[in-house]
C-alpha cells in the first residue's frame, strides 16, 4: 500500500512513553530542515501526546504513532486513520483487530544491536559455566575446580525467525566460530545461514542445532509451534532461548523436556500471558531463567529516528518501510 500525498502531518503519540518520545521528535526536529515548508511551516506538528486511549480524538486522528496494545482500545473507531506507525517490532493487537483499512508500519532496524547483546550474554555465560565459578567462589570453603566449559566454536546455532533481527545474530554467532541454521515460513536461503529449515521439517531443525533462539513473530502458524516434538529433538547440552512470542512454546512440553533431560535450559523473556504469573512453574525452575520482557527494548530516540524517516516519505507520498500485511500477521 502506497501513502496518500499529504503536505503536513498532525500526529498523535499514544504510549507510556508518549512524552519521551516527543521530547526525542522535538530534539531531532530543532535540527531537520526537512520538516519546514517552503513557506516556513512545520510540515510536523504534534496533535496529541498521552499515554491515555480515551484521550484520543479516535474520529478525526489521520497519523498516529502507538503503543499497540493502548491503540488496539481505540483502533477500530479510528475512522479517518490513514497511518499507524507502531513503537513495537511485534504488532499482535492491531493485527488481530478488526480494522485494516490503513497502513500499519511497525519499528525495525534498531532491536540486532540489543538482541545480540541478550542472547551471547545467555549462551556465553552456559558455554563458560559462568554460574559454577560463581558457586565455587561464593562457597564456605572456596572450591578450586575447572568445571566442565562446552565452547561456541564448531557449535550450530539455530535462528527460528530470520528477519532483521535474526539476521543480526549471524555476524556474532560466525565470529564465535559457530555455524547458523534457520527456520522460516519460506525456506528461502539467507545470507550467512547454512541451511533453512521451515515449520514441516522443525524436527530436523532441532536435531542439528546445538542452541536454539526464537525470534518468529506471534501469527496463527506458530500458535505452539516449538512443541514437544521440537524439544525432544535437541541435544542434552542445548539451551532454548525464546526472545520472540510466548505463543510459540507449548509451555507445559517445555517443562516436560526440561525436566528429561532432552536440553540443559531455556531462557524465556516472552510468555504466553505478561506479566508472568508469580505462580507459573517457569519462575522457580532450576534450569529455566526468566526476564522480563527486557531483551532488545526500544528506546524513545530510537522510535523517533524511524518514525521521521516514514514521516517524510509519507509527506512525500512514498511507500513506507516496515509494511505489515494484515493476510499474512506480520
Amino acid at each position: 500500500m502506497t501513502a496518500r500525498v499529504s503536505k503536513s502531518i498532525e500526529l498523535t503519540i499514544l504510549s507510556d512513553e508518549a512524552n519521551e518520545i516527543a521530547e526525542a521528535l522535538q530534539h531531532k526536529l530543532a535540527d531537520n530542515n526537512d520538516f519546514v515548508g517552503s513557506d516556513g511551516r512545520p510540515r510536523l506538528t504534534l496533535k496529541k501526546v498521552t499515554h491515555r486511549p480515551e484521550e484520543v480524538d479516535a474520529g478525526t486522528v489521520e497519523v498516529m504513532l502507538a503503543d499497540p496494545d493502548l491503540a488496539s482500545r481505540i483502533i477500530d473507531k479510528c475512522s479517518a486513520l490513514i497511518w499507524c506507525q507502531s513503537t513495537w517490532a511485534g504488532n499482535a493487537p492491531l493485527l488481530n483487530a478488526n480494522k485494516n483499512d490503513y497502513i500499519l508500519t511497525g519499528l525495525k532496524g534498531i532491536f540486532g544491536k540489543l538482541m545480540r547483546e541478550y542472547v551471547f550474554a545467555y549462551l556465553l555465560g552456559h558455554a563458560r559455566n559462568v554460574k559454577a565459578f560463581e558457586q565455587h567462589q561464593c562457597a564456605e570453603q572456596p572450591i578450586w575446580e575447572a568445571s566442565k566449559r562446552m565452547p561456541l566454536n564448531g557449535q550450530t546455532l539455530g535462528i527460528a525467525g530470520l528477519g532483521s533481527i535474526g539476521q543480526a545474530l549471524i555476524p556474532v554467532a560466525q565470529a564465535f566460530g559457530m555455524k547458523v541454521v534457520g527456520l522460516t515460513r519460506s525456506g528461502q536461503a539467507v545470507k550467512g545461514a547454512h541451511t533453512v529449515y521451515t515449520p514441516d521439517t522443525i524436527e530436523a531443525f532441532a536435531k542439528v542445532c546445538d542452541h536454539v533462539v526464537n525470534l518468529m513473530p506471534d501469527t496463527p502458524s506458530t500458535q505452539n509451534l516449538l512443541s514437544y516434538e521440537f524439544f525432544n529433538g535437541l541435544k542434552p547440552h542445548s539451551v532454548f532461548i525464546n526472545a520472540g512470542r510466548g505463543s510459540a512454546v507449548d509451555d507445559g512440553a517445555l517443562l516436560q523436556a526440561l525436566d528429561s533431560g532432552a536440553l540443559a535450559h531455556a531462557v524465556l523473556d516472552v510468555f504466553r500471558n505478561e506479566p508472568l504469573d508469580p505462580a507459573h512453574p517457569f519462575w522457580r525452575h532450576p534450569r529455566i531463567s526468566v526476564t522480563a520482557h527486557t531483551a532488545a527494548e526500544s528506546q524513545p530516540s530510537d522510535v523517533a529516528d524511524v518514525f521521521l524517516e516514514n514521516a517524510l516519505r509519507h509527506i512525500n507520498g512514498e511507500s513506507l518501510n516496515y509494511q505489515f500485511d494484515f493476510a499474512k500477521g506480520y
